[in-house]
C-alpha cells in the first residue's frame, strides 16, 4: 500500500508540474501593452511546433528533451523499427497520449475546471501496454478520497474531433505539452517506473516525436 501511495503521489506531482508549466506560459503571454501582445501573437503563429514546444519546456527549466522527425510510414512499422528510428531504450519506452472522456460524469461536470474530477483527461500510456480504464478509475477515485462514487467514473476514448478541439493536435500528434485547453494529464505508473526514465511520445504533429524524462514532467 505504501508503494501504491508513493506512485500516486508521483503522478499527482507530475500533473501539478504540467499544470504549473502551462499556467506560467499563459501568464507570460498575458502581460505587456496591446501592440506588443499582438506582435507576440503573430510571432507565436510563425513558430514551428518544435520551436513553440521547446520554448514552453525551456521556460520551465527543462533541458533534457529532444524532438525527432519520423518517416511517413512510421506507424506501419514494427515497434522494434520505431525504437531504432528514435533511438529509444526499448519498445516499452514508446508511448502515446490519448484523450479520455468520462461518460458517466454528473451533469454539472462539463469541462476541466476541477483537475481531480475533470470531464476529460489526457492519459499517457505505453504502446506495449493495454489501456486499463479500471486503473484510471481507481486512480481518480483515490485522489478524490473516495468522495466520488465509482459509478460516476467511466473513462472512454474521446472522439477524434473532441481530442483535436481540446488539445489542438491531430491524431498521432497529441502530446501532453502546450495543449490548446488546460486539460489535465495522467502519466501511467509504468512510465514512471521506466529505466532509463527518458521516453518518447507524440510531439504535436503526426511525424514529430518528443523524447523527455518523466522526472521533468
Amino acid at each position: 500500500m505504501e508503494f501504491l501511495a508513493e506512485l500516486e503521489g508521483i503522478q499527482t506531482r507530475i500533473l501539478r508540474r504540467i499544470s504549473d508549466l502551462e499556467l506560467s506560459i499563459l501568464h507570460e503571454g498575458s502581460t505587456g501593452i496591446t501592440d506588443d501582445a499582438e506582435s507576440d501573437s503573430d510571432f507565436e503563429r510563425a513558430l514551428t511546433t518544435e520551436e513553440r514546444l521547446s520554448g514552453i519546456l525551456r521556460a520551465d527549466a527543462v533541458v533534457d528533451f529532444s524532438f525527432k522527425r519520423v518517416p511517413s510510414d512510421y506507424y506501419e512499422r514494427t515497434y522494434e523499427s520505431r525504437r531504432d528510428i528514435l533511438g529509444a531504450a526499448s519498445i516499452h519506452h514508446l508511448c502515446k497520449s490519448i484523450v479520455l472522456v468520462n461518460t458517466q460524469a454528473p451533469g454539472d461536470v462539463v469541462d476541466c475546471s476541477d483537475r481531480n474530477f475533470s470531464k476529460y483527461y489526457v492519459v499517457v500510456v505505453q504502446y506495449t501496454a493495454r489501456f486499463n480504464a479500471e486503473a484510471v478509475k481507481s486512480f481518480l477515485y483515490t485522489i478524490n478520497n473516495g468522495k466520488i462514487p465509482k459509478k460516476r467514473i467511466n473513462m472512454r476514448l474521446a472522439p477524434e474531433e473532441t481530442s483535436e478541439k481540446l488539445t489542438g493536435y491531430m491524431h498521432n500528434g497529441v502530446t501532453c505539452i502546450g495543449r490548446k485547453t488546460d486539460i489535465p494529464v495522467i502519466l501511467d505508473e509504468a512510465i514512471v517506473m521506466l529505466k532509463p526514465d527518458f521516453f518518447w511520445l507524440g510531439g504535436g504533429e503526426t511525424d514529430l516525436k518528443l523524447g523527455i524524462s518523466s522526472l521533468n514532467l
